[in-house]
């Protein structure tokens, strides 16, 4: 995610996702007072069958997309089949987003008795136990094999797509990228995983196989936004920043490529490295060396 905030002193709507608000900014000797464009950040809550289960913080654009893929990551459901949204309401305190769930799926929901409650920079607050916490979702299948060029490609495109971050400089961003590193999806939030939820609804509404391409986001590639690309059959996942330790012997095991550090200038590859092809490869002498840091505004 990049600050690229730009504040506006005309009547220009703000975009999806993002109010007008006044602010005094000081350049050098000079200051203005002038109106911003700034994210929305706000409750959103998840009642299943009637019954209330998680409130995540986040921007309130592309609901029908979070509603889904959240559902999807986090195990809730199978399959797209099995959800429906059945209202979605605006109130004072937030944002209520009701859905069916089959009857077994909302028994097993209540055994789990997982109270999620939602910030920006954690998704696994409230779980009550470990085997709830770390979920370990089957491997996912092959995937596909791309070119260190269609990395490129990709993050060029995700760069592009990330309207809300342009004008507010406080989203983070997550897009489906083809084979050949064509961008066919973007989404963005306040959230790093409510953006990846996003993409992940938006995925699966458009019947789009995970199997065929990769994803690409402007995070950290914590534990939880490997397990959920895992859980939606994504093979290859490719951050900005840094993994975690927990993130990669998760990659590990769940048969996801893991690539950190995605830069316009190179990229660091922590598991399963044969589906990302190199036309060279140079080692390092020693074999140790310390990865470029991230700085905060990419974490």
């Amino acid at each position: 995610m990049t600050a690229r905030a730009r504040p506006v002193d005309d009547a220009h709507a703000p975009a999806t996702g993002s109010v007008l608000r006044p602010v005094e900014r000081h350049r050098a000797d000079a200051a203005r007072r002038l109106d911003d464009h700034i994210a929305e950040e706000v409750p959103v809550a998840f009642v299943y069958n009637a019954q209330p289960f998680a409130v995540m913080m986040a921007t309130p654009a592309d609901l029908d997309d979070f509603a889904l893929g959240f559902a999807l990551s986090e195990g809730i459901v199978a399959t797209a089949d099995e959800f429906a949204i059945d209202g979605i309401e605006h109130l004072l305190e937030g944002i209520e987003i009701r859905a069916s769930i089959p009857a077994a799926r909302a028994d097993a929901l209540e055994r789990r008795r997982r109270s999620l409650s939602g910030r920006s920079g954690c998704g696994l607050c409230g779980s009550e136990l470990l085997e709830t916490t770390l979920r370990a979702p089957p491997p996912v299948g092959e995937g596909v094999t791309i070119r260190a060029a269609a990395l490129q490609r990709a993050l060029r495109g995700l760069r592009a797509g990330q309207a809300l971050a342009d004008r507010t400089g406080a989203t983070h961003a997550a897009a489906w990228a083809d084979a050949d590193g064509n961008v066919r999806l973007v989404r963005e939030d306040v959230g790093r995983h409510n953006a990846l939820d996003k993409l992940i609804g938006a995925m699966s509404r458009a019947a789009i196989d995970p199997q065929a391409g990769f994803a690409v986001v402007t995070s950290r590639a914590s534990y939880e936004m490997a397990m959920k690309s895992a859980s939606a059959g994504i093979a290859l996942m490719a951050a900005v920043s840094a993994p975690t330790a927990l993130a990669i012997s998760f990659a590990e095991r769940a048969n996801l490529t893991l690539i950190g550090f995605a830069r316009d200038d190179g990229h660091a590859l922590y598991t399963h490295p044969q589906r990302l092809l190199h036309d060279d490869i140079v080692a390092a002498p020693g074999g140790h060396e310390r990865a470029p840091r991230a700085t905060e505004h990419q974490r």
